[in-house]
């Protein structure tokens, strides 16, 4: 197979330019890609981000959060893993069948002296732990099958980013990732580095070396950039595709009692109350329309309180304290 080389380590590049090849390349034979993101979060298709990131480590870990096209759930990359892409010729979806294109990755594994196994629908383990994570998606005669590789991934760290936000469960959640999970360097061969890997796999998907590499026109980067820009790196691809939800959320602070009940469309606040004992000067209701349409973040909010401060309508309740809340967990 001829490979591609991707952009670097910007996850909202890559996950677009996964994105593109499938709909825009059109290989006449299967072709293949080896990447790697800096510290991110991809989330499937159809999930919610907002339950699946815990957005404070997020934002203050430089943490990427990227939704990307294909189903399954929310994986973490950081500069331990590798990523791999299949973009392959495909007749029929209903003829897919996952084993098989987790194959190629199985047998270059062995190449490498990694006795990988394949187990369940799309999951390849080493000694009963889990190395790698698939997801697939087709479109147009055309499947992508894309995956993970655990090298030496910062566990503690995927725990963190993938909503843990309570300290008292961060090492028990760890601690049970590294039962089930299993980073390929421990399983490696003494003299195996991450570039080595990489390069050995690359050999063998290569047909060793023969088949070189698929370069890409300026045109074809240029478009893959400029989707990266106006869909995978904007707010309402990452968090406004996620699906309508409510969300609540109860604190009790020197100033009174506050309950707040929001739902949510398309990352957008579509209808807001807030009950407690709390001494509002004015009634809040006054400014509920105003919290209509803004997206479901703390800052959003907090634009909106800071907005209307001297109105006092949640009484000696910081507008601080209030933004907070729109940080809480989702079930």
């Amino acid at each position: 197979m001829q490979f591609i080389n991707y952009l670097g380590q910007d996850a909202y590049t890559n996950i677009a330019m996964d994105s593109w090849l499938l709909t825009h390349l059109k290989p006449t034979e299967p072709v293949f890609a080896l990447w790697q993101n800096k510290r991110a979060v991809i989330v499937g298709r159809n999930q919610n981000t907002f339950a699946e990131v815990n957005q404070d480590y997020i934002d203050s870990h430089d943490v990427q959060v990227v939704r990307r096209v294909s189903g399954g759930g929310a994986v973490y990359h950081d500069e331990g893993n590798i990523c791999f892409t299949f973009f392959v010729p495909v007749e029929n979806s209903g003829t897919v069948n996952f084993k098989k294109f987790v194959q190629p990755m199985y047998e270059a594994l062995h190449a490498v002296g990694i006795n990988a196994e394949i187990t369940g629908r799309n999951d390849l383990e080493v000694d009963g732990k889990k190395i790698s994570g698939n997801a697939q998606r087709y479109a147009g005669g055309y499947l992508m099958h894309h995956g993970t590789l655990l090298w030496d991934t910062d566990v503690e760290a995927m725990i963190r980013s993938l909503n843990v936000s309570d300290e008292k469960f961060v090492s028990k959640a760890a601690k049970s990732v590294r039962a089930r999970v299993g980073n390929i360097k421990d399983f490696a061969p003494n003299d195996l580095t991450l570039e080595s890997f990489i390069d050995a796999l690359k050999y063998y998907l290569t047909d060793q070396g023969k088949d070189g590499e698929l370069v890409l026109s300026e045109d074809q980067l240029s478009s893959i950039k400029k989707l990266r820009d106006e869909q995978f790196a904007t707010w309402d691809w990452n968090y406004g595709e996620s699906p309508k939800f409510s969300f609540q959320n109860h604190a009790k602070y020197a100033g009174g009692v506050i309950d707040i009940q929001v739902n949510v469309e398309n990352g957008k606040i579509t209808d807001i109350n807030f009950q407690g004992d709390f001494l509002g000067v004015r009634d809040w209701r006054d400014i509920q329309d105003q919290f209509l349409g803004v997206e479901f973040t703390p800052e959003a909010v907090m634009n909106v309180l800071e907005k209307n401060k001297e109105g006092q309508y949640f009484g000696t309740i910081t507008n601080a304290e209030l933004a907070e809340m729109f940080k809480g967990d989702l079930n």
